[in-house]
This record gives C-alpha cells, sequence and structure tokens, in this order.
C-alpha cells in the first residue's frame, strides 16, 4: 500500500522506529493522547512491526510505503497480561488488518533497460517490448554511427528471456543491458480475482506453499 499523508513537527518527534529491519520505508508513529503504560509496551509493539513489515499479508513479502499510526490502546490493568507473548502477535494481526482495509496495491521492480541496435531493428524492439508491458522512455542516435540507443522501463517479472526474444525479433541486431531502476504498482486490485495483481499474488503464495487467496480480515480476529 502507499499511503501519502504530511506529518507535523510534533508527530515527527513521536516516531517510533521505521521498518523492516530498522531502516525500511514504512514507520509506526505514536499519536495517542494521555495512555497508561504505553511505554511498557513500545518494544513489543515495535518487535510486532517489524515481523508485519518483513513479511506482509498479501504474499509474506516486504511492505513498502506504509506509514501506522497508533491513535489508542486499551491495556489489562495486570502487568502479567502485558507482555511480548501477548502484546506481539496481537499488534500484528491488527497492522495486518490495517493493511488489507487500506486499499494495499502490490509492487514489482522495474529495470531500465538501454538497446543499442540499428534503425532496421526498432520496430522489432518496441513490438518486443509492448507484449511484457515495458514502454520506451527515450530514442537517441549515437553522434557518427548508424546505431540508436534506446532506453526503457521493464517489469523484472517480464524479463525472463527477454534477451533471447528481442534478438528473434531484431535478427540479433539489438544488444540490451538491465539494471534496476524503481519500484512501481502492478496495474490492478489485487482482491480482483481476473487483474494482473490478484494472478502474482495466487502464483507467489502458490510458490511458498500458503493457503490460496490472500487471508480474509477475519482471520486477523482474536477468536475466544
Amino acid at each position: 500500500a502507499v499511503v501519502s499523508t504530511q506529518s507535523t513537527g510534533t508527530e515527527a518527534r513521536k516516531i517510533w522506529c521505521f521498518g523492516p529491519d530498522n531502516k525500511g520505508c514504512n514507520v509506526l508513529v505514536d499519536v495517542t493522547k494521555a495512555v497508561q503504560y504505553l511505554l511498557e509496551i513500545k518494544d513489543s509493539m515495535v518487535s510486532a512491526f517489524q515481523w508485519a513489515t518483513k513479511e506482509g499479508p498479501m504474499c509474506d513479502e516486504n511492505i513498502r510505503g506504509v506509514r501506522f499510526n497508533l491513535y489508542d490502546v486499551t491495556m489489562h490493568a495486570d502487568a502479567i497480561h502485558r507482555g511480548g507473548g501477548q502484546i506481539i502477535p496481537t499488534a500484528r494481526r491488527c497492522y495486518y488488518g490495517c493493511c488489507l482495509t487500506a486499499q494495499p496495491r502490490l509492487m514489482e521492480p522495474i529495470y531500465l533497460v538501454e538497446i543499442q541496435c540499428p534503425e532496421t531493428a526498432m520496430g522489432g524492439i518496441y513490438s518486443c517490448l509492448n507484449r511484457r508491458r515495458g514502454h520506451v522512455i527515450s530514442e537517441e542516435q549515437r553522434p557518427g554511427t548508424p546505431l540508436y540507443t534506446v532506453r526503457a522501463y521493464l517489469p523484472v517479472l517480464e524479463s525472463f528471456g527477454f534477451t533471447a526474444d528481442l534478438r528473434s525479433h531484431t535478427s540479433g541486431q539489438a544488444f540490451p543491458q538491465c539494471v534496476f531502476d524503481h519500484w512501481a504498482i502492478v496495474p490492478g486490485d489485487p482482491f480482483d480475482g481476473s487483474s494482473k495483481a490478484a494472478q502474482v499474488v495466487i502464483g507467489v503464495r502458490k510458490r511458498k506453499g500458503l493457503t490460496e487467496g490472500i487471508p480474509p480480515l477475519d482471520r486477523f480476529l482474536d477468536k475466544l
């Protein structure tokens, strides 16, 4: 999920941690007002946050670009019931529920592809990229040569077999180089079974041996 918010100076001073591994691009912020014994459970809340952002609810992969606000806490009066064994699993389920109700989206790594080719091979490059959800961002001729340099973005998921496919469509005249560039949102809603994002989620969960489909919200509720 991608969350866009503006933080005030007070909130910036109440950031508890970043995650995963204390250095990721997710943040946990304490925005509570006058909650007793809150600092007693801070370490447990942080541990649950690191766990939840390391293994997200959709397919056990890292969460990216999410801010969690802690608004209120109701705790047991007896300190023995405020230990890590009670707080960590409960807080983790709460983080997962927050993610699933915030219209999360799947993200994928994107390659920057640089292709050297003559002008006659340009048509094959465009057709090959279009079939793999790639798109050209620049095209320029190298001075003093008949070669062109084409730069394009290509999802890593679609890059397997790309070099062989490209050369077959350009008669071996195109030479690609791929370098990781950025992350982008996979098109479609992962909760819509017919979307590309949902197919990716199903494939990843199947490969990891997880249950099919994104877990329902009631799985993260405490049951007596």
